[in-house]
């Protein structure tokens, strides 16, 4: 019986990890070309708004055009976007050119399968796997996304909100009241935190974009975990402006912080839930 479960076990995790490859592969797709697409949009509204004449774009969106190389404009074919193994059969440079691929595509495709393969260790072959995987593939996104472009999308913050209060409506991983309220106070935490920063000094300290990350944290993780969560990501984000200080780069984004804080909560949700029901009893909450 116990070696039944185990062979289970490593089935469930071995199919997670290559669904994440593939899953990868599209992030990558994502990662790249919703920037761009928003900043079209955006370019082309700002224009209609001043009155000033907009241009008719060829079609861009995350299906079309295929994938080409960078460099000479060939196009990718289906064997040389195989996730992983293809970057790695041809060395990491283009069939056609030779010109030097980053290598940051197979790394993050490497990523998104690790970190399902995790997910699906942790809760097995259970429908909270597959929602913890949706929640993954999310974060990535959107942490790379922050880290490049100092953004948010809306496009997948708030879809990510909807999504959680579905998964606990259908899982009960935590009670949908919960749920609710963290995503209402996961926003208006932040929200507030803003106004008052920028009444007292003058200036911004974060993005609409981190209100509805957290909002959407507080969606799938439930009200009592956004402590924990913002302490966390606050002191990955210290570690991070010290680094960057002596490295003296551009301003940091704080979205990548609450998503691996979120995401590592996730991963040890029933040790998290432990200390903090511990914590109410001592304080006596």
């Amino acid at each position: 019986m116990q070696n039944e479960l185990m062979i289970d076990t490593w089935l469930t995790v071995s199919l997670a990890v290559l669904f994440g490859l593939l899953i990868g592969s599209f992030l990558n797709v994502v990662i790249y070309r919703l920037p761009i697409i928003l900043n079209r949009q955006w370019t082309n509204e700002a224009k209609a708004y001043l009155n000033l004449p907009t241009e008719t774009l060829d079609r861009f969106d995350l299906m079309y055009p295929p994938s080409r190389c960078g460099h000479c404009g060939s196009a990718i074919r289906p064997w040389q976007n195989i996730p992983l193994i293809s970057w790695l059969y041809l060395r990491g440079r283009c069939a056609n050119c030779r010109t030097s691929i980053s290598i940051r595509y197979p790394l993050v495709e490497l990523l998104t399968g690790v970190l399902f393969g995790l997910m699906a260790w942790q809760y097995g072959n259970t429908l909270v796997t597959l929602g913890a995987c949706v929640f993954t593939a999310f974060v990535v996104a959107l942490t790379f996304i922050d880290a490049d472009e100092q953004i948010l999308p809306d496009e997948l913050t708030l879809p990510l909100i909807w999504l959680g209060l579905l998964f606990n409506l259908i899982t009960g991983f935590i009670p949908l009241k919960s749920a609710v309220l963290g995503a209402i106070v996961g926003y208006l935490s932040l929200w507030s935190l803003y106004h008052i920063f920028k009444w007292i000094t003058g200036k911004e300290g974060m993005g609409y974009g981190d209100f509805k990350m957290l909002s959407a944290i507080g969606a799938w993780l439930g009200l009592t975990v956004l402590p924990i969560v913002v302490f966390i990501a606050a002191l990955i984000g210290l570690v991070v402006a010290l680094i960057r200080q002596v490295r003296k780069s551009q301003p940091m984004a704080f979205g990548p912080c609450l998503a691996i804080a979120a995401w590592l909560i996730f991963l040890f949700y029933a040790n998290v839930g432990t200390l903090i029901r511990w914590w109410f009893a001592l304080s006596g909450v």
